[in-house]
């Protein structure tokens, strides 16, 4: 139990497909992430502030479908979907040094504001294209094997709940996650080479 109306539940694997099998399993339909890179994953240890520096500032809004993101300490970038007079539009957002140029064709210059470049696109291959540019994909996530990119508001929720306390020996490096209204699963990579994945769920009781 973490808190009041939550309930928790970890697994481990020591066999990495039955984590991931156990993984697509328990999250059925549900928007979800899986890491660009499967042998580093995408480090969690500051995704819980960094997610709240940048709602605080507005760059980003509970609303938002993340369909791509990268959350480390020394800097952190995202590329998601929003509504604008019921038209779809995916906009990056990410280090200004780190991000190049749009080209003309793809995108156009949101804002260039210190220490942060915002780019907007039309087309989601573009916009994602343009996050692997600016990334190379290094401890990134991406949206892919669902039919909808995770809401924010529902991973700050139940990575929240995760953090609250964290599984025992767990490596914060997450190699897919999934979040839904009523819950949300992370899989873990190994701590050590010889280590398991662990998998740990919470969800809403009713």
């Amino acid at each position: 139990m973490t808190d009041s109306g939550i309930t928790r539940t970890t697994s481990t694997f020591t066999d990495r497909s039955e984590a991931l099998g156990h993984f697509f399993q328990r999250a059925g339909e549900a928007p979800r992430f899986v890491a660009y890179d499967e042998e580093l994953g995408c480090p969690l240890h500051n995704a819980l502030a960094t997610l709240e520096w940048t709602i605080a500032v507005g760059i980003l809004s509970d609303s938002d479908l993340m369909h791509a993101a990268r959350m480390s300490g020394e800097a952190a970038a995202a590329m998601v979907e929003r509504r604008r007079d019921g038209q779809r539009i995916f906009v990056y957002m990410g280090p200004r040094m780190d991000a190049p140029p749009a080209d003309p064709y793809e995108g156009s210059l949101l804002y260039d504001e210190p220490g942060v470049r915002a780019f907007e696109f039309a087309q989601r291959a573009h916009a994602l294209a343009h996050f692997l540019r600016a990334t190379q994909g290094v401890g990134g996530v991406i949206s892919m094997l669902s039919r909808r990119a995770p809401e924010l508001m529902h991973v700050r929720r139940w990575l929240g709940a995760l953090f609250q306390p964290p599984a025992r020996d767990v490596s914060n490096l997450m190699l897919a996650g999934w979040f839904a209204t009523s819950g949300g699963g992370v899989l873990f990579i190994p701590a050590k080479p010889d280590g398991a994945f662990i998998y740990d769920e919470v969800a809403a009781e009713g």
